[in-house]
């Protein structure tokens, strides 16, 4: 047995525990986002659609996926702006 055997079976462990921490974190981004995938990529579909015919900022698009007893609701709320701002982009 020689001095340097203890280093030979820690990466193993470590490498397990480093898998283990990476499958918690990954469920828990999961819970905390609360939403599928596709909303993001829908959010910015759903702006492009309405940027064709209202001129408005980015943040002006919200989607959210929210439950209602045993449905999800997909709530979608888009700020227009007012006044002349309403006309089409060039």
């Amino acid at each position: 047995m020689g001095i340097f055997d203890f280093l030979k079976s820690k990466p193993k462990a470590t490498a397990s525990i480093a898998k283990e921490r990476l499958r918690i974190i990954v469920a828990q981004e999961r819970s905390n986002r609360g939403g599928p995938d596709y909303l993001p990529l829908l959010r910015r579909e759903l702006l492009e659609v309405i940027r064709k015919y209202v001129n408005v900022d980015a943040d002006a698009v919200k989607v959210d996926l929210q439950k209602d007893g045993e449905h999800d609701v997909l709530d979608i709320s888009v700020a227009l702006p007012e006044g002349d701002a309403r006309s089409k982009p060039e």
